[in-house]
């Protein structure tokens, strides 16, 4: 008799980072995936403006334009890769501004 395989699990299949609710291979909310397009300069803006605007920890947002920056590095679209790396600089330079002002305000 040969051995049963155990079924696919239905959610939760990819690698979870420690500490994370959040799952790298597995698309568990779907409702909440951010479309990342970078085919031309133009597309690169549009989904740097989307990322900025959305409702999502600093983290997220970061994790979003890097994965468009390599995507373009790789694939040897170097403008639209230096639009997302420049929004990652505007990004962090905000959010050091914005902590800034949290610390000194608590001093």
């Amino acid at each position: 008799m040969a051995p049963r395989k155990k079924p696919d699990p239905k959610k939760g299949t990819g690698k979870k980072p420690k500490g994370s609710g959040r799952r790298l291979y597995t698309d568990e909310n779907p409702k909440d995936t951010v479309s990342i397009k970078f085919a031309t300069p133009t597309d690169a803006r549009k989904t740097v403006t989307k990322v900025k605007k959305i409702n999502k920890p600093y983290a997220r947002k970061i994790q979003i334009l890097t994965v468009g920056e390599q995507r373009a590095k790789v694939m040897g679209k170097t403008e639209v890769a230096s639009i997302f790396k420049k929004a990652k600089k505007t990004l962090k330079a905000q959010k050091e501004k914005k902590d800034g002002k949290k610390s000194s305000r608590s001093a």
